[in-house]
């Protein structure tokens, strides 16, 4: 059976360059970091003080002020970005009240959930005791609240529930969401991934296993993805999400596309709750799934947003897989690093690449990669477009996010061709 096509009409993004999926991408083309240190909480005796972060965030008319104060920071963002994807998809006022509720769902997830509020839990709990306790904290921890609060705003009334698959959680969403659009059982999908990990407890969990970067004396520097001196990823937090249409749907109310989703799979290495398979053998089968599943040749690629979050064995792992993949036409392939920009916002990743290899396909530059002043000698052969933003017609991309457990995705995108 012709599979249908789905496009992307929308786009909504908040991160640590701002809340407009636009100027978001115009900071990372002119290879700024939104890496410096920790603001929102106290953490100088750490080994790590730096990240991604977020700044004086303010959901302002997107959600009810009440409920904002209310709802952990990993529920804000995803309001925000949803609603800001509705915007750029021209789906606000009567259009969006045109669409049908029953045929239009929402899969958001969060690799970590509502961390900031269960911080704050404890301590209630553990300084004024248990009856002090919000009656929202549970509802503010649990990672499926973000896409349910948005469809109690929206009244979307499809399917809508979260996926955690830790640092591939929004690509597994994503996926999730082309594959109900496929089915036949909606019309339109908002889809992404949320978080907001940026506090004691996430920053005190990852420091304990050692996978952050402690490079405090320049952390604009810290993250460096593939470079011979990386030592260990750093955090980031935001939210990014799509909005995904049947072609038709979208042409029947005139829509903005601005690309369309090919495809895309999963599968997991079943090997190490934290490590990759070195060898990358199974996110190259991934890889291969995904462009089959796609009906796209790997010749046709010609641009890949890497998952690359600047840790040891991580960073080798996607480009000999890349390596098995695409074997001499690595040489046709542009590759490089968001995260060496914005650090790794964990559940939220694949929809932030997403967006960006969406924005690749629009403007026809790729960002550059940061700090890879000293190539590790594996990736010899491969552009990864380091330093400074290149010119690249993207003919189809790859986006690749991988995650603790040993995860696996791969989306596939390319601009629409009516």
């Amino acid at each position: 059976m012709k599979k249908k096509r789905i496009v992307v009409t929308g786009m909504g993004i908040v991160s640590c360059f701002g809340n407009d999926v636009d100027e978001f991408y115009k900071q990372l083309l002119m290879g700024k970091s939104g890496v410096t240190p920790i603001e929102g909480m106290a953490c100088a005796e750490y080994p790590t003080r730096f990240a991604g972060e977020i700044k004086n965030f303010d959901a302002g008319e997107y959600m009810d002020k009440k409920m904002a104060r209310r709802m952990d920071p990993f529920i804000r963002y995803a309001m925000v970005a949803g609603k800001k994807a509705l915007e750029s998809a021209n789906l606000t006022g009567d259009s969006l009240a045109k669409v049908d509720a029953l045929r239009a769902g929402i899969i958001i997830g969060s690799g970590m959930g509502g961390m900031t509020a269960i911080v704050e839990g404890i301590e209630t709990i553990l300084t004024k005791g248990h009856r002090r306790l919000t009656p929202f904290f549970v509802p503010s921890i649990i990672t499926n609240m973000a896409g349910a609060l948005l469809a109690i705003d929206l009244g979307f009334k499809g399917v809508n529930f979260s996926i955690s698959t830790a640092c591939a959680t929004a690509s597994y969403c994503i996926h999730a969401a082309a594959e109900e659009i496929r089915s036949g059982r909606a019309d339109l999908m908002l889809c992404g991934g949320s978080e907001a990990a940026i506090n004691l407890l996430g920053l005190s969990g990852f420091s304990a296993i050692k996978a952050l970067s402690t490079r405090n004396d320049e952390p604009e520097k810290a993250s460096r993805p593939w470079d011979i001196a990386r030592d260990g990823f750093v955090m980031g937090e935001g939210s990014g999400v799509l909005v995904l249409e049947t072609l038709e749907h979208a042409l029947a109310r005139n829509a903005p596309i601005y690309a369309e989703y090919m495809g895309g799979a999963l599968n997991c290495d079943a090997y190490h709750m934290t490590d990759p398979r070195e060898d990358g053998s199974v996110v190259a089968l991934c890889m291969e799934a995904a462009l089959k599943d796609a009906g796209v040749a790997k010749y046709d690629v010609n641009y890949v947003n890497a998952h690359a979050t600047s840790t040891l064995a991580g960073d080798l792992c996607e480009i000999e897989a890349l390596r098995k993949v695409f074997g001499s036409h690595i040489s046709q392939l542009k590759v490089n690093a968001t995260k060496s920009m914005i650090g790794h916002t964990l559940g939220a990743a694949g929809a932030l690449g997403a967006i960006v290899a969406i924005q690749a396909i629009r403007t026809g530059k790729v960002h550059p990669t940061l700090n890879l002043e000293n190539p590790a000698p594996e990736v010899e052969g491969f552009d990864l477009v380091p330093h400074k933003a290149k010119d690249c017609q993207v003919k189809a991309a790859l986006c690749n996010s991988f995650g603790f457990g040993g995860h696996n995705s791969t989306l596939v995108f390319a601009p629409y061709r009516p």
